[in-house]
Parts: structure tokens; sequence; C-alpha cells
């Protein structure tokens, strides 16, 4: 068995460590004739790359896609895609104290004990490297979905820590507007915080953790497939794979828990010439199927579990001891995971789409 792929029609394989030679991915049933070209994929590879400003780790990748088959002329081929990006910052040194003594919360440990061996340094398939084919595979998919349905993916920060952004408009809400500051926090006077918040946090060798929203718009109804593989199951397995995620929770989430049926219903109604509902409680998805409205769903990530600062832990022989981590290590990620989230959505999306084209 491999933990290595994602997907039925629209089938993605990552592959590669976080400090050897290259990541990337190949992607099988994309469909031929879609023009695509490097400079497609690479917009979102830029969103994710380390190194983009003061809140992020300091690693120097400019995370540069090839496209190495399946293309020809600019167009697909139906043929497997194989999408390639180079490590060409790896510092494996950094991480020489650590071979002894498993990272607190990190998966040094449980690697080890899976495996019996594990890749000494960045964490290797655990590390945040490893998305960097997915999000290629994702561009890819949201470039067909677009295409095809006019589907929109954006995803923005809306909490950093005990910060938390005002309530933004899901239905207006631009990538250009998340992208206005560093943090991707569409709430200026609040991502101005935030980045005050994450810079002293870096200074003392400390992390946190936050909230990211996203939203889809122009979803075709009828996608999911019930009862094991509903849209919103098959979204949340994609949030909960990518490193540090902790919780996911679609339209009224948790909080819907504590309402009454008759204020949680979403009632219908006649809208842009098709049946659709008054409110969107339901997040865009009832019964595992998308009804038309925005997909909307939240996702809770963990502070970075590799700090700098003194922490008393033990050895992988059991001895106590204190780690106080090297190398270069991002206090704050839920900004880098924007486009990890909308290239992740896309992936589930577009394989969705294909079950419900290829049904008699």
């Amino acid at each position: 068995m491999s933990g290595s792929s994602f997907g039925t029609l629209y089938r993605v394989s990552t592959f590669g460590e976080s400090h050897c030679a290259g990541v990337g991915s190949v992607v099988d049933g994309c469909p031929p004739g879609l023009s695509l070209s490097e400079a497609d994929i690479q917009t979102q590879l830029t969103r994710r790359r380390p190194g983009q400003s003061k809140v992020n780790t300091p690693r120097d990748e400019k995370d540069q896609v090839k496209i190495l088959s399946g293309v020809e002329n600019g167009k697909t081929l139906g043929t497997p895609i194989g999408l390639f990006v180079a490590n060409e910052d790896q510092r494996p040194k950094d991480y020489g104290e650590m071979n002894q003594i498993p990272r607190p919360s990190h998966a040094d440990f449980t690697y080890q004990e899976k495996y019996g061996i594990r890749a000494s340094s960045g964490g290797g398939r655990s590390s945040a490297r490893e998305t960097i084919g997915r999000v290629a595979a994702g561009a890819i998919a949201e470039k067909w979905l677009h295409e095809t349905y006019g589907v929109d993916i954006v995803a923005w920060v809306s909490a950093c820590g005990d910060l938390e952004a005002g309530e933004v408009d899901a239905s207006r809400i631009t990538r250009d507007q998340v992208d206005a500051n560093i943090i991707r926090c569409p709430d200026q006077t609040v991502a101005d915080h935030m980045i005050e918040f994450v810079t002293s946090l870096r200074e003392e060798g400390d992390s946190v953790g936050g909230v990211l929203n996203c939203v889809v718009r122009n979803c075709p109804i009828g996608l999911g497939e019930p009862v094991f593989d509903k849209l919103e199951a098959k979204l949340a397995q994609a949030m909960l794979s990518i490193p540090a995620t902790k919780g996911f929770e679609i339209g009224s989430g948790f909080a819907g828990a504590r309402m009454r049926g008759s204020v949680h219903n979403d009632p219908f109604t006649q809208k842009d010439g098709r049946l659709g509902t008054t409110t969107n409680h339901s997040g865009g998805i009832q019964g595992g199927i998308s009804n038309g409205e925005p997909i909307e769903f939240r996702i809770a990530i963990k502070p970075p579990a590799t700090i700098s600062r003194a922490q008393p832990t033990a050895t992988f022989s059991g001895e106590e001891t204190v780690l106080e981590a090297k190398g270069r290590h991002d206090p704050f990620v839920v900004n880098r995971a924007v486009p990890i989230v909308e290239t992740m959505t896309a992936l589930v999306l577009m394989d969705m789409a294909l079950m419900q084209r290829s049904r008699p």
C-alpha cells in the first residue's frame, strides 16, 4: 500500500523529501487538449514557496516547476503529466542535533517507529515541502475547473492565535485582496496585528497556529458520491492530509450543533433561473452532494512543531535532554497554506467532476 497517491479518476502521486534533490508529482487522468504551460502552474507554487516574508521561514527556494511529460505544443496529451521542482537551498547539517532527539509534536518519532528508519533531516515526507507536488497538480485542476465550469476557489487567513479577522464577504473575496498583505488576512487592521504578533514570536523562538477559510464559487450541482465518498468527506480527507492540520468544519460546522432545525435549515427558493437556498448553513453540500451554493469550510492549523526555543524532552533512547532546534523554520504557516488548500480543493472537485461526467 502507498500513502502517496490521491484521487480516483484524476489521480496524483507525489514524491520527494525535504532535503533530497527535488520534489514533484505525477498526474494521471488529466483530459487531453487542455492548454497548459509551466506559467499556469507557477503562480500557486510561488504563493506557497518559503522565503516570502518576515513571518515565514527564510529558506530561499525559487520552486520553479518543470513539466517533464504529458504536454506537447502547449496542450495536454491525456497521458501522465510529470512535474518536478528542484531543492536548491537544502541544509541537512542544520538537523544534526535532531538525529538522536525526536522533535516534540513532530513526526520524527512516529516515522521511526513505523518504518524503522526515517529521513534524518527536514522531516522527510512529513515536511510541508511534500505539498509542492500537490500544489502543482492542483493548479492544473484549477485551470480545468475554471475553464470547464467557471469554478472560483479562494482561501484566506481568518485567525492567528487569538487574533480573529472581521466577517468577510465570501461571495466577493478575491485572491488579490487576500494577497494584499504578507499574512494573507483580508482584514487589514487585524492583519497588521497578526504580523506584529508573529514577528515577536519569531524573535522569541516560538510559533503559533491559526484558522483558514475557503470558499468555492460556481461549483456545479451534483458532485459527490454517496455514501462513503461524500463531497465533504473527500474535502475533509484532503484538508486533514495537509501537514499541521488539526480540524475541519463545513458550513455551520460545530456551531450548527447548538442551533435548532428551524433556524439551521436552508429553505429553497427560485434564484438565478434555478432552485437555490435562502441561507447556506449546509455550506454548499447536502447529502454529500454539491447543491450549487458556495462551498464554505474552515480548517484549523496547529503551531509549527519545530521551534528554536529550549524545550525539555527525551532522546530516542529515553534519556532526558533539552532541545533547541537549529535551522530555518516558520513561526506561522497558515498564510503559506492558502494555496495548498485552494489546490487540494481543486483536486477533489476535479476528481468528483470527472466521476459525474463519466455517468451514462
